[in-house]
This record gives C-alpha cells, sequence and structure tokens, in this order.
C-alpha cells in the first residue's frame, strides 16, 4: 500500500451545507466518524457511528421525465420504490442519476452528498418516516461527517415533502 492509499481524510472545518444551515438559524450538530474508502454505504456509516440505522437519511439523486432532477431522502435500510416516486413528482417514470452525474449536478461526491447546498434548489421528499423521531441524521456534504437535526427543521428549511418512498 502506498503513502497516498494510507492517508486519512480530514472532513473540512464547516460544509456548504452548514453554513446554510446557520445563516438560515437552524440548530444542529454534527457527529464525524473515520471514512473507508471501500464501503461508502449508509449501513457502514451507521455501523462505525453506532447511530440507529433508521434515523440515518441517505439522500438520493434521481431524474423525472416532468420535473427533472429530484431529491429523495430516505432511511439506510431501505430502498428507493421508483413508481412512489414517480407518482409524488407527478412523473410516469423516475431513476436515479448515474454516480458520475451527482457531482456535476448537486457539488457533493458519492458517500458526502447532502440534501443541503445543493448547486441548485431541487425538489426534496423526506421518507414518512422522517417525522418518527426527534433527531435525524444526514449528509453534512462531504465524508465523514453528519449533520444531526430535528426532522421539521430540515423539512421546512428545505421546502420538502414527505411521503411513503420506499419499498
Amino acid at each position: 500500500m502506498t503513502d497516498l492509499a494510507k492517508k486519512t481524510y480530514e472532513p473540512p472545518a464547516k460544509t456548504n451545507a452548514m453554513r446554510l444551515l446557520e445563516q438560515a438559524g437552524v440548530p444542529y450538530e454534527t457527529i464525524e466518524y473515520s471514512v473507508d474508502e471501500s464501503d461508502l454505504s449508509g449501513s457502514h456509516v451507521a455501523e462505525v457511528t453506532g447511530l440507529p440505522p433508521e434515523q440515518l437519511f441517505k439522500t438520493l439523486v434521481a431524474r423525472g421525465e416532468r420535473l427533472g432532477i429530484l431529491v429523495f431522502c430516505i432511511p439506510v435500510p431501505e430502498e428507493l420504490n421508483l413508481k412512489k416516486a414517480a407518482a409524488l413528482a407527478g412523473d410516469k417514470r423516475v431513476e436515479l442519476i448515474h454516480v458520475k452525474e451527482l457531482q456535476d449536478l448537486t457539488g457533493y461526491m458519492r458517500g458526502g452528498c447532502s440534501p443541503v447546498g445543493m448547486k441548485k434548489n431541487y425538489p426534496v421528499f423526506f421518507d414518512e418516516t422522517v417525522i418518527l423521531f426527534d433527531r435525524v441524521y444526514i449528509s453534512a456534504g462531504c465524508r465523514g461527517r453528519q449533520i444531526i437535526a430535528a426532522p421539521e427543521d430540515l423539512i421546512r428549511f428545505l421546502g420538502a415533502r414527505t411521503a411513503d418512498l420506499t419499498l
């Protein structure tokens, strides 16, 4: 293994998502964790942080025929139901974007995509289970850090909608 491969990733002191929440007066906390480049999954994040997976929401970006880019936040153990997502967006079909498009569309990389602070204000949808918790965890906009916030604050800030989104 080269020295470069052994180098540990350091998240930035403040991410764009964190700055935007602060500017809007949205209270939040953060938690940091070690990044494993070979496993960027949300289930791995839950495992290394000890966070409850059902409170840890992954951000998925999709493309609909009518509205274009859509953002879905669902609990880590769940899978997005594309038919439900399409119906919610008023589209016949919705498809997840290819990972190669993620950074150009959102400004974020895989494993660090936050619904907060994307390049454009895309429609955001949270799975309805988000309201079951006092606090939820979303990416802070970089690998190695999660934002902890009240779901109602995130929904209000993002102008998000909630619905049944999973299989």
